[in-house]
């Protein structure tokens, strides 16, 4: 993995490209490069995988009449087929690099080439003669791409501090992007990068720019078409594609190994990995999170009926792996905050995030790689609101079913120039309406696919976002199997009483994949990604917020000053986001406003 960046029909003079590419550093430890000819400047840091002597970056082929430069953040899964077609068209490789894959495919194929990859990726192609800038991102959107235009040029790059950090360029908010912070936040509307000017390229879609105009263009989206095979044709189907992805996902040259919570996701990645391994006489390295006083604080709820480290010993005892736990404290987490924001370049997921930043941390002092289990629940339906009659049924973002508590916090000044249902119910409704339904659809039918579009637009991408930030923060590749786009189309027109096999969540995955796990460990009840239950981390996060409120904080242009009083001293009767994020979290979450505002220097423009 690497990051990207490029100046486009604009000035790069060596200090701002200096600067540009030290904010990129942490995502390419390994190397860096710049391309610079008239009205272009590519800037590239690497995080070396797949061939570390001839992978380097930009890279530049002459093909034809044209020469294309790329720079290309990202891994192909399908790099040994795209060759061999290429190579019957003639095209000759000098490495063993999918970077030199894809350039050749671009100069084959053009914007065609997205079709053709299986991979996670963000990329771009300047070709010099037609002095035009390709870019296109991965389908499930698990690599980053942020675009702004700008006094009549274009900026890119992998996240948006480096684009921040361009001359001229500042961290502006206006109302838009706060009332994503504060009415969407974490999640974002697809697309948009919340600072004023900043866009995101959507998932599953490709652009333009040349001679000063920007062409965006969809190139995939998921696509409803008629389920024709028996329950056990599509049991062993599913389970050909989950596996078939985990072990074109193992591939890399340099050590490899997989997050293992002990749930049924990241269990079935390490299963076939760990049996991978076996045959080739090591042990894979497997890694969980765990937090102080946990044993003694834990208390099962609803969404979290119970803790890990049972069904992790279970794991590691079937498949015997080198295992490694990450035990963190109320002050390691509180540690993170200003960290896990720059991570992000936004406010996230609160200690949901700091965690993982710090466990990523620990995971890259053993390997370079690894395998986590994100997503499967978008895809296979998963989520306590796929299977609750009550929040399905609900208009609105089953995840954050909490617009008044959301408006109750919003400063007098700041609510009274927006209009929050109006805001939230337009994106929903409008995602909504992009889901592709068959005709002759059933009511049951027609809303589970909503729901699945709108996971995979909204909440899969928060999750994602979070994965790569903090992973990519320690130079640590994590890869995601169940984000293989071939599970997502296909499940996608799967029928949800297939998915619901005997009415348990992931029901149609648990039985494709029984025979792999341990039975308790492959029936177990779903309970998401680890939080700290410690009330010492909870007073860190009352601590902080305090001392916010006794400064002139720019965090109190959005909130009100008498919610927050509130909120120290009551509880939420509903989470603030998914299933994780409650009191202690919002508080956390508030204290990451105040943080982005001081290390971004963001400017209120409204």
């Amino acid at each position: 993995m690497c990051a990207i960046a490029g100046i486009i029909g604009l000035s790069a003079e060596e200090a701002a490209v200096r600067t540009m590419l030290e904010t990129m550093r942490r995502r390419g430890p390994d190397g860096q490069g710049v391309f610079a000819s008239p009205n272009c400047t590519l800037l590239h840091t690497r995080l070396a995988v797949i061939d570390p002597e001839g992978g380097a970056q930009p890279m530049t082929l002459q093909y034809g009449a044209e020469e294309y430069t790329i720079v290309y953040n990202g891994e192909l899964y399908n790099t040994s087929e795209l060759r061999q077609e290429l190579q019957k068209r003639g095209h000759r490789f000098l490495t063993s690099s999918d970077t030199e894959v894809l350039l050749h495919g671009y100069a084959e194929f053009g914007a065609q080439i997205t079709e053709k990859c299986n991979g996670i990726f963000a990329f771009a192609v300047w070709e010099k003669r037609a002095r035009r800038l390709f870019l296109a991102r991965d389908r499930m959107g698990v690599k980053p791409l942020f675009f702004m235009r700008h006094r009549g040029g274009f900026l890119f790059a992998s996240e948006m501090k480096t684009i921040l950090r361009y001359p001229g360029v500042r961290a502006m908010l206006d109302s838009e992007g706060a009332a994503e912070l504060l009415l969407l936040g974490p999640g974002r509307t697809p697309g948009c990068g919340v600072f004023a000017g900043m866009r995101e390229l959507e998932p599953g879609c490709r652009a333009v720019f040349a001679h000063g105009r920007l062409a965006l263009e969809r190139y995939w989206q998921l696509t409803d078409r008629e389920h024709r095979e028996s329950f056990d044709e599509t049991a062993d189907h599913v389970r050909f594609l989950v596996c078939d992805a985990i072990k074109r996902q193992m591939v890399s040259d340099v050590p490899l190994g997989t997050f293992l919570s002990g749930g049924l996701d990241s269990s079935l990645i390490t299963a076939v990995c760990a049996r991978d391994a076996a045959k080739e006489g090591r042990l894979l390295p497997t890694f969980s999170v765990d937090y102080e006083n946990n044993e003694r604080y834990f208390v099962p709820n609803h969404f979290q009926p119970n803790s890990d480290a049972h069904y992790i010993r279970l794991m590691c005892d079937a498949l015997q792996t080198d295992h490694h736990w990450c035990i963190l404290s109320a002050d390691d987490l509180a540690a993170e905050l200003d960290d896990g924001t720059l991570a992000r370049d936004l406010p996230g997921m609160a200690d949901v995030d700091l965690s993982l930043l710090a466990f990523c941390r620990e995971i890259k002092r053993e390997v370079t790689v690894a395998l986590s289990g994100e997503c499967a629940d978008e895809i296979f339906g998963g989520y306590p609101w796929y299977r609750d009659p009550e929040i399905r049924a609900q208009a609105g973002f089953p995840w954050s079913q909490n617009l008044e508590i959301r408006k109750a916090l919003l400063a007098p000044a700041f609510a009274q120039k927006l209009d929050a249902e109006e805001y939230v119910h337009s994106r929903y409704a409008q995602t909504i309406a992009q889901s592709d339904v068959l005709p002759g659809t059933s009511a049951q039918e027609r809303r589970m696919k909503e729901l699945v579009n709108l996971n995979f637009r909204w909440f899969m991408q928060t999750l994602l976002d979070r994965k790569d930030r903090m992973s990519m923060f320690s130079g640590l590749e994590v890869r995601v199997p169940f984000c293989d786009y071939r599970i997502a189309e296909y499940l996608y027109g799967v029928p949800w009483e297939m998915k619901d096999w005997q009415g348990k969540e992931k029901g149609l995955l648990r039985y494709a994949m029984r025979g792999l796990l341990p039975e308790e460990v492959l029936w177990r009840k779903k309970s998401p990604y680890p939080k700290t239950f410690d009330p010492a981390y909870t007073a860190r996060m009352e601590e902080r917020l305090h001392g916010i409120m006794q400064d002139d904080s720019p965090l109190f242009q959005l909130v009100s000053r008498t919610a927050v009083e509130r909120l120290l001293e009551s509880e939420l009767s509903v989470p603030w986001y998914g299933q994780l994020m409650r009191r202690a979290q919002l508080i956390c979450y508030l204290c990451q406003i105040d943080s982005w505002f001081r290390q971004y220097g963001v400017q209120i423009a409204f």
